[in-house]
């Protein structure tokens, strides 16, 4: 049976339909152009929503389309040991997912060790977060690779690492350095992890190193981030200083411990930049903020440095 509409009881209803959908035609395209994500305002630099594991981040229009934005995170993840001695690597990766960090720089990553499980922590890592990675391996533990690591989203040109000068018996640590290509400007990007026992011979050569290394990055920015093991008025900061900004004295607010998570009482993991190399390549790093998050997931604090690319 075929059924057939009777128009009487249908036209009156049918007339307010076409209204309605003539006016969400006309109105939709402009409210959505207009909108930022739920829970957001308009300022650029607040972290955008994302999908935990998805590897997808959601920036505003005015971020993609008017400004380099680069955020730095520097983190030593303790081989994935959180303060409940619980080896929890998903809280890592949530870390670095929610702080929409361009660039990586982990400490004290393990690699085929027994005490975290004999994994590719980097690998899990970048399956985590859709990030790049790469590790290098300054120390054999436990039949594994022991060292640093970093994450980027960006194309790497580049990388090499340095077996830093060892003094006595010490942990051999080490110096990353790459070159990154930020939507066609090269950025050199440091990790390290220096010694933590007193005195400060061995994270004096460290420092040398680092410092000697930079040189050879002349025409861009340089960043650095990492544990250097010393405060602040420390030779080993002083040293340090006198080539690179600390980001935090820029624009850091409060005491910015990252250390202990239980309860922190010293700033030991920096970011550092320098814009000395980059006179002449026509951009340079600008710093808009820095803050220290907050995570179990570590006896360290994450710290997160976000700079503009100004040409």
């Amino acid at each position: 049976m075929q059924y057939q509409m009777k128009r009487p009881v249908f036209i009156p209803f049918i007339i307010p339909f076409i209204t309605m959908s003539f006016f969400l035609w006309i109105a939709l395209p402009g409210i959505a152009t207009g909108q930022t994500i739920a829970g957001q305002d308009n300022d650029p630099h607040e972290p955008a929503q994302s999908t935990p594991g998805s590897g997808l981040q959601y920036k505003t229009q005015t971020l993609t389309q008017t400004t380099d934005t680069l955020r730095v995170l520097c983190y030593n993840i303790h081989s994935g040991r959180g303060v409940d001695d619980v080896y929890d690597f998903r809280r890592i990766a949530d870390v670095i997912i929610e702080s929409r960090a361009d660039l990586v720089a982990l400490q004290e990553v393990d690699s085929g060790i027994e005490r975290s499980g004999n994994v590719d922590m980097m690998e899990i890592l970048a399956g985590y977060t859709g990030l790049k990675h790469l590790f290098y391996k300054n120390a054999e533990i436990q039949g594994g690779a022991y060292g640093n690591g970093i994450l980027v989203r960006h194309p790497l040109v580049e990388a090499a690492n340095i077996h830093l000068p060892r003094v006595a018996d010490s942990e051999q640590r080490g110096l990353m350095h790459t070159i990154v290509d930020v939507n066609g400007m090269p950025v050199a990007f440091m990790n390290t992890h220096l010694d933590h026992r007193p005195p400060d011979e061995e994270r004096l050569k460290g420092i040398g190193v680092i410092l000697e290394t930079a040189q050879n990055y002349a025409g861009m920015p340089v960043i650095v981030a990492g544990d250097l093991n010393d405060r602040p008025g420390s030779e080993v900061y002083q040293r340090m200083s006198s080539r690179f900004t600390d980001i935090w004295v820029e624009k850091g607010e409060g005491d910015g411990f990252t250390y202990h998570t239980t309860d922190p009482d010293r700033r030991i993991d920096y970011i550092f930049f320098s814009n000395e190399g980059a006179v002449d390549a026509g951009y340079r790093l600008e710093p808009i903020s820095v803050e220290v998050l907050w995570s179990e997931g570590s006896d360290h604090l994450p710290l997160l440095a976000i700079f503009l690319i100004k040409k």
